[in-house]
């Protein structure tokens, strides 16, 4: 009837979606175009290194010294004068410190002759003995080798001789001379970082404007950016400050107990300590077994090296696995297994400079993940 009104119609019943099937899933051919774009960034990445190296440490650097600037800007210095001044007291520090090392670096050469000496009458002395088992088993191995690579041949037919090894001493000059290629390498690769660091600090926040401006036009898209960025400042900041205390203890304690057991030049091997563990467990094998060379030469005494050894370990690892672990743990909430196979994986990536920049990696990465 016109009279009456006719009841609303009721609206269709929604389906119940589980929360999984709501969830985007990838198929085959989005996970293989994501797994071959992976792995042409990481072939980048290694190719790339010579350029990525110093241009990642230039910005990481930035981080922890523009809050100086940023002082010294309000205080109405210019923002390049600022730069400046925090980049000169920054390279002062450095050549301070290597003019107080300098002294004991010097007595460190000058016992390098000797050192060869020692080194070269023990070979001596160890060839003149009579072989031991571990010779006896090399040549019967080598005498195997020669059995299994022999070629068939008819009997009286000649052999020719093998080309004889390089001598010792050919194979020790091409070692030196690409250690010093690699350290002149990597000075080169610190100049640059420490150049781009300070255009990075005294252009200030363009870098911050221009991702914002890029993240787009949305006010909380640029929100969000500003978010991350202020999340990495705090993370690389907060790396920075891990990476120089603890191995600034590291080395003080080393110097102090190293001089307690009488090494000579105590201070050098304590600062090469903790210089060379800015190198996740790397740096402190290399420490340790430095200091048990040094210790050997000086004083020929296969106990007192070991002891030295044991002190550098016992100090790297309680500093480097204990304090600076928690401190890592505080301040960036990262899962230690994540770190040490990100480690891992940067360390194989760019060698040594993987190792020290993979950490900060890994925490802005894991900032613009969350």
């Amino acid at each position: 009837m016109r009279g009456v009104a006719e009841p609303a119609a009721e609206p269709a019943a929604v389906p119940d979606v589980p929360p999984e099937a709501a969830t985007p899933r990838y198929g085959a051919v989005e996970i293989a175009i994501l797994v071959l774009a992976s792995l042409a960034a990481i072939a980048a990445a290694k190719i790339a290194e010579p350029f990525l190296v110093p241009l990642l440490a230039g910005i990481l650097l930035a981080y922890p010294l523009r809050p100086a600037v940023n002082a010294l800007e309000r205080l109405r210095l210019p923002r390049f004068g600022g730069a400046t001044l925090v980049m000169a007291a920054l390279l002062g520090i450095a050549g301070a410190s290597a003019y107080a090392l300098h002294d004991e670096l010097d007595d460190a050469l000058a016992q390098l002759p000797g050192a060869a000496r020692k080194i070269r009458i023990a070979f001596e002395r160890e060839a003149a003995q009579k072989a031991g088992p571990i010779a006896n088993v090399k040549e019967a191995a080598e005498e195997l080798e020669r059995a299994v690579e022999a070629p068939a041949r008819r009997p009286g037919e000649r052999v020719a001789a093998p080309a004889p090894a390089p001598a010792p001493g050919a194979q020790i000059q091409a070692f030196v001379t690409r250690q010093t290629a690699g350290a002149l390498t990597v000075a080169g690769q610190i100049g640059v970082a420490l150049l781009l660091t300070y255009f990075l600090l005294g252009t200030g926040d363009a870098f911050r404007r221009k991702c914002a401006r890029i993240a787009g036009t949305s006010l909380a898209r640029r929100r969000v950016t500003v978010e991350v960025l202020n999340e990495i400042d705090a993370q690389v900041q907060a790396y920075m400050l891990i990476l120089v205390l603890p191995n600034v203890l590291i080395g003080i304690l080393t110097w102090l107990a190293l001089a307690a057991i009488g090494l000579p030049n105590a201070g050098l091997w304590g600062a090469l300590v903790g210089g060379v563990h800015i190198l996740p467990y790397v740096g402190t094998v290399i420490g340790a077994v430095a200091v048990a060379a040094a210790s050997l030469v000086s004083n020929g005494s296969l106990a007192e090296a070991a002891l030295a050894m044991g002190i550098v370990v016992a100090i790297s690892t309680a500093i480097g696995m204990g304090l600076a672990t928690w401190m890592q743990g505080r301040a960036c909430r990262m899962n230690i297994v994540a770190v040490y196979v990100g480690l891992i994986f940067f360390g194989w990536l760019w060698g040594g400079w993987g190792l020290v920049l993979g950490f900060p990696l890994l925490a802005v990465l894991k900032s613009i993940a969350d």
